[in-house]
């Protein structure tokens, strides 16, 4: 990480409990940028699009009320590998030194609103203290995930020692920024049989592949395709608050997909891919041809094979419907939720406050054990037992018991007999690849689509990406892996769209995710997979901890609590290539993370 910092100074951990992430705001729609024609290569031939092209965007040039300027601070305010947040009248910038250089920047991580001051500065970029995405501090631009928009980018002068920024006060507002991108210009799109790209699945994958082609100037007929009967949404939000509405969740609003030409198919279940005719055909007998396809199915959840299992009210949560009405049933009633992974575990805090009562029932000792391991695991469940979760472990459903074929009851291998009437499963998923069994297109022995560092397939013109594939993960010697996280399915998106457009990019990502519970926010960085020690540092029992996972002598991953931004600080040590050495956190000096030491 070096270069950013002129004085290596050792790292206070500076403990700060974090308020929960305030939900993010309608996705406001701003295609930022010049308003000059800019040829494009599409296909091979190069297209124009002109600004009257776009959707309304801020004129380039605002005159000069649309725009406020003030002098923030003086040059020797900041040092070197500093960010501050600055006061603009209309509104807060992030102003970032960095190679003795001013940059000045949008202030919040477009994705839930972090504020960015709070993140991690290294190598031209600021990585969110949250959910880890970066922004290029030059450009503004989204460079890693999750999240679709970037950062709007101010202008910076310096006068008489002073530094100045001047932005456009909409900007200032905004605090997104939606990349410029092409529009379809294919004269049949809508009507024929054929398409340019088809992009199977519409979850992050899905869409960020669809918006990556447009931002790289590609104009041909672009058609996605869902089992889902909404537009893309964000589906890990449905766990944490199931009482959220499609048109909250919406990740683009249905303008968005018209504006730019991507056309969306509901409903449409593909059965079958014949590469050799390169075309799909779906369930009502619809057959679509394309030249390149995208495979982000995503995966299927699985359900419980007990006794009773046609009984009403048992719930695997897929869609906002499904998490509606489980809230619907929950209020004031029992809840059952099966598995204590993220996702039973998210339902379960959920559910606390409306039920009148939530049991977990689980196979393992202790939640998330395989993931977190059996310490963070024990004091997570502590602070459910606190809110009135009660825990059967080490067993599992044998009966669902009705009543007028609503559930009643949950009977347990340990012959524990639990009131419910509502039970949610959350077992784990498998991947929903059964359409591709008779097509030319390898899948392992598990059923996920295995990719190489292009997500392409082993059929050209063919990739993969999200939940369904299996990938080499560069930082862990290429070992194939499968990671079904939300940032990963976006990477994943992005570096398909690159390579079906002949840009030779490589999946390079360091794995990110979180889980939100009573207000609490646990984030997880790398890929802890076969870890054979924990190290933890910080106090376990007051929930304030980061505890790092190794093999052998290195850091495979590290989550935390309420120890912010140390998770996004490991992913961009993790992600500047850079091996953390097991001894190097065992100490508790983290000055390593400054870019001192070896």
């Amino acid at each position: 990480m070096g270069g950013c910092f002129s004085k290596p100074k050792p790292v206070e951990l500076k403990i700060e409990v974090v308020l929960p992430e305030k939900e993010r705001g309608k996705e406001e729609l701003l295609a930022g940028g010049k308003g000059s024609p800019r040829a494009y290569q599409g296909n091979g031939t190069a297209r124009h699009f002109h600004a009257d092209e776009r959707l309304p965007a801020p004129h380039p040039y605002p005159s000069a009320q649309d725009c406020v300027e003030a002098a923030v601070c003086h040059v020797k305010d900041l040092e070197n590998g500093q960010m501050r947040e600055v006061e603009l009248g209309w509104g807060k910038v992030l102003l970032v030194k960095d190679n003795g250089e001013f940059h000045a920047l949008g202030h919040k991580c477009p994705h839930y609103g972090a504020p960015l001051v709070k993140g991690v500065l290294s190598r031209g970029r600021v990585r969110c203290p949250w959910h880890g995405a970066c922004f290029n501090i030059s450009t503004g631009d989204l460079e890693d995930f999750p999240g679709l928009d970037s950062l709007h980018k101010f202008q910076v002068k310096i006068e008489k020692e002073k530094v100045y920024v001047r932005a456009s006060k909409q900007a200032l507002q905004l605090q997104r920024r939606t990349k410029v991108m092409a529009k379809c210009i294919s004269p049949s799109a809508g009507h024929s049989s054929s398409t340019n790209v088809l992009i199977v699945g519409a979850g992050a994958a899905g869409l960020v592949c669809a918006e990556t082609l447009r931002q790289e100037g590609f104009s041909d007929r672009i058609v996605l395709c869902t089992l889902d009967r909404h537009l893309p949404y964000d589906r890990p939000k449905l766990s944490k608050s199931l009482d959220a509405q499609p048109e909250q969740l919406a990740l683009r609003p249905k303008e968005f997909f018209r504006a730019y030409g991507i056309e969306v198919l509901t409903e449409a279940q593909v059965v079958t891919v014949d590469v050799r005719n390169k075309k799909v055909v779906f369930k009502d007998g619809f057959k679509l041809e394309y030249s390149k396809l995208l495979l982000a199915p995503g995966s299927s959840p699985k359900t419980l094979s007990c006794k009773g299992k046609e009984v009403e009210n048992v719930f695997t949560i897929r869609t906002p419907e499904d998490a509606n009405r489980v809230v619907r049933l929950a209020r004031g009633r029992n809840a059952v939720v099966v598995g204590a992974g993220f996702l039973g575990m998210e339902v379960a805090a959920y559910l606390t406050e409306k039920a009148h009562s939530v049991s977990v029932v689980e196979l393992e000792e202790t939640p998330f054990r395989r993931f977190l391991g059996e310490r963070v695991g024990r004091v997570l469940m502590k602070m459910f037992e606190n809110n009135r979760v009660k825990f059967y472990m080490q067993t599992e459903v044998s009966e669902l018991r009705a009543q007028e074929g609503k559930l009643k009851e949950v009977v347990l291998k340990s012959s524990k007999v639990v009131r419910a009437d509502v039970c949610v499963v959350g077992i784990g998923a498998v991947p929903a690849t059964g359409f591709l069994r008779q097509s030319s297109i390898n899948l392992d022995s598990r059923g996920f689509i295995p990719v190489n560092k292009m997500m392409q397939t082993n059929v050209p013109g063919v990739f993969a990406a999200g939940d369904a594939v299996t990938f080499p993960l560069a930082w862990r010697n290429n070992r194939k892996v499968n990671i079904p996280h939300w940032q990963m399915a976006h990477a994943q998106g992005r570096v398909a769209a690159q390579n079906m457009l002949a840009q030779e990019a490589e999946i390079s990502t360091v794995p990110y995710l979180w889980t939100a519970m009573f207000g609490k926010s646990l984030r997880y960085a790398g890929y802890g997979e076969g870890f054979d020690d924990v190290i933890i540092q910080g106090d376990l029992e007051e929930l304030k901890f980061v505890a790092f996972y190794t093999k052998g002598d290195e850091v495979i991953a590290v989550a935390s609590m309420n120890y912010d931004p140390i998770v996004s600080k490991v992913a961009e040590v993790l992600a500047s290539g850079r091996a953390i050495r097991k001894r190097e956190v065992e100490t508790g000096d983290m000055s390593w993370l400054t870019g001192k030491g070896s």
